[in-house]
């Protein structure tokens, strides 16, 4: 390696250090998972979670009915909307992670288009 080759690294390792200062971190899990109730189908978030809310009461309820159930008919009566209800509610509230991270993912593409055009100036 040549003196005018470890310039060129050293420059490029002092310019990618600043453009990594600017960028900064990734925010912490719950702005991101609170940040969900303030973008743009906010109203949509808020609706998924207000249902995943009330199918995970309802599938408490009807756990702790199968529990408290006599008889097998009874358990099954209980048990069997129990899971289903538990299982829509995990379903709902697994749907809003894609939504998270593509949040993420476009205020990350914001930054690096912000510093590429800044690095054209």
């Amino acid at each position: 390696m040549t003196d005018t080759d470890a310039r060129i690294d050293a420059a490029l390792r002092a310019e990618e250090r600043r453009l990594l200062e600017q960028i900064g971190e990734e925010p912490a899990f719950f702005s991101q998972a609170f940040g969900l109730f303030r973008a743009r189908n906010a109203w949509v978030n808020w609706t998924m979670m207000i249902a995943q809310t009330a199918l995970f009461i309802a599938g408490a309820y009807a756990a702790w009915r199968f529990f408290d159930a006599e008889t097998t008919l009874d358990a099954l009566r209980w048990g069997l909307p129990s899971a289903v209800m538990l299982l829509m509610a995990l379903i709902i509230k697994l749907a809003l992670w894609p939504v998270m991270q593509i949040t993420v993912l476009r205020q990350e593409l914001a930054r690096l288009a912000m510093l590429e055009d800044a690095g054209r100036r």
